[in-house]
């Protein structure tokens, strides 16, 4: 990335994922370095000239995983990643107490809602599950962990050769006194509450600090020289704030990926217990940023592609089913998706939910199929925003959209639609993440003053909301609100807890 926002060149390589029984979902930490080392030499042996200029290496990933790493600083098993709950159980016998609210014993709920501004979610998706589910389940892993790390720290540490965490990626451990975001700490008594060895946890720092010089191995495998600084970094929710430029508090953005969320800057520290959403540090110092989290978008296309579609690649089948639903009308002829495929985190924090399709007939068509999909993930995203607004008690208008999923323009018109807000959308969305990546480590480096950060980021289009649609989509989300009233229950019998 250019010095002032541009991403020069973004390739991609793909990676594999592991569904295992009772909830599982895993990757393999070895083949994220390995796509990540093929895709930098690509770009770096496509542009040389700007490859021997490179001042800094920022690093950005996935949210919410485990990696447990051994004495050698080499993973001890795959990485336990952010749609894992098989820690649900783990969790709800350390939450619990005499008396309960929302499942938590209520003093051990103050004490974690006062320090960390949330508590550990009762779905088990959260590393502080998967490191008691290892420790119950896999005690062999657990006991020769040097240290877990969240899946930035970890490339950190093939970068760097040290494992440390920053005080963003390490919030969903919900171990840490976040109310001194100059001083961010692990709380004993949080640490003892949940059993675990607090010998296994990462040194803290920010990700505005330098980890330390880039190791020639690993500068050889990305072909960009050694000794380079190489910035904290920050997970993908923060890196697509920034990456927004959505940095001024409730400056919102959307990101439509392969979950989804709507996120903002504020200046409180704050937790609705009802809605799941809290104010966590941010990467910015001395800042907050609230995060409502959906798990299921883009993957709901991806999901309808491999059934329909199973001959294409991906790219392939994703523009046939964007087709296909730019042919149905809006509304889907009353046909309801409902998105949860994997659960739910905001605005209700439900394991047990699942995605299917309401009012389906004979009459229902294939194209409306596939748009019930997509505006299915909108109907879901105008709850979280109702929420996300309620907890800022401001009107979020308009948003940024970013993501793979914001280059279909269709996708973006729904969720203007849906949502009643203007939608922006940046130039390159789907490279959103690595341009927040650098420009924070560009702010690191003294390069770019942080309140400069909206100005390098470029906008591209604006799909405000249409009158006609929006009026059929009213009674649409209406109709998903109670359906989700009506389905919860049943799908809680379906999978007891």
């Amino acid at each position: 990335m250019s010095a002032d926002g541009r991403v020069l060149g973004g390739p991609t390589e793909p990676t594999g994922l592991f569904l295992l029984p009772h909830g599982g979902c895993e990757q393999d930490p070895d083949e994220w370095w390995r796509a990540v080392a093929a895709a930098a030499r690509r770009v770096t042996r496509s542009h040389p000239d700007e490859a021997s200029r490179i001042v800094a290496v920022g690093v950005t990933a996935q949210w919410s995983g485990t990696v447990p790493v051994g004495a050698d600083l080499r993973p001890l098993s795959r990485a336990i990643i952010w749609l894992d709950h098989r820690g649900a159980g783990q969790v709800r016998r350390v939450i619990r107490g005499p008396i309960r609210v929302y499942g938590y014993g209520i003093g051990k709920a103050l004490r974690w809602i006062r320090l960390t501004g949330g508590a550990p979610p009762k779905a088990g998706k959260d590393p502080i599950a998967h490191m008691m589910w290892l420790r119950d389940e896999r005690p062999d892993i657990y006991e020769r962990t040097r240290v877990f790390l969240e899946p930035k720290d970890y490339l950190n540490l093939v970068l760097t050769g040290r494992a440390v965490a920053t005080f963003d990626s390490v919030a969903l451990y919900w171990l840490t006194d976040n109310r001194n975001l100059d001083g961010i700490h692990y709380d004993r008594g949080l640490v003892r509450l949940s059993g675990l060895d607090p010998g296994k946890l990462p040194e803290l720092v920010r990700a505005t600090d330098v980890v330390g010089p880039l190791l020639p191995g690993p500068a050889h495998d990305l072909g960009i020289p050694a000794g380079i600084p190489v910035v904290g970094g920050t997970p993908d929710v923060h890196s697509a704030a920034l990456g927004a430029g959505a940095v001024r508090d409730y400056a919102a953005h959307l990101y439509l990926g392969t979950s989804s969320w709507l996120s903002c800057h504020v200046p409180f520290k704050k937790t609705d217990v009802a809605r799941n959403l809290g104010s966590l540090p941010s990467p910015l110092p001395g800042r907050y940023l609230v995060i409502g989290t959906q798990e299921s978008a883009g993957v709901c296309l991806e999901y309808l592609g491999r059934l329909l579609l199973p001959e294409r690649d991906r790219s392939a089948a994703l523009a046939e089913l964007n087709a296909a639903a730019l042919r149905a009308p809006a509304g889907s002829g009353g046909l309801i998706f409902t998105p949860w495929l994997q659960g739910e985190r905001a605005p209700v924090e439900d394991a047990s939910l699942r995605g299917g399709f309401f009012n389906q007939s004979l009459d229902t068509s294939r194209d409306e199929v596939i748009r019930s999909v997509f505006e299915g993930v909108a109907l879901n995203t105008r709850w979280l925003l109702e929420a996300v607004e309620h907890f800022t008690r401001k009107r979020l208008d308009p948003l940024v959209i970013v993501g793979g999923g914001a280059q279909s323009d269709l996708w973006c018109r729904i969720h203007a639609d849906v949502l009643g807000r203007t939608v922006r959308r940046t130039a390159d969305p789907i490279q959103v993440n690595v341009r927040g990546a650098g420009l924070l480590a560009l702010a690191a480096l003294g390069r770019l003053g942080l309140d400069d950060i909206a100005d390098r980021v470029p906008l591209a289009d604006t799909f405000n909301p249409d009158l006609g649609p929006a009026g059929t989509y009213d009674p649409a989300y209406a109709t998903f609100r109670r359906v989700h009233r009506a389905v919860r229950r049943v799908y809680a019998r379906l999978r007891p807890a």
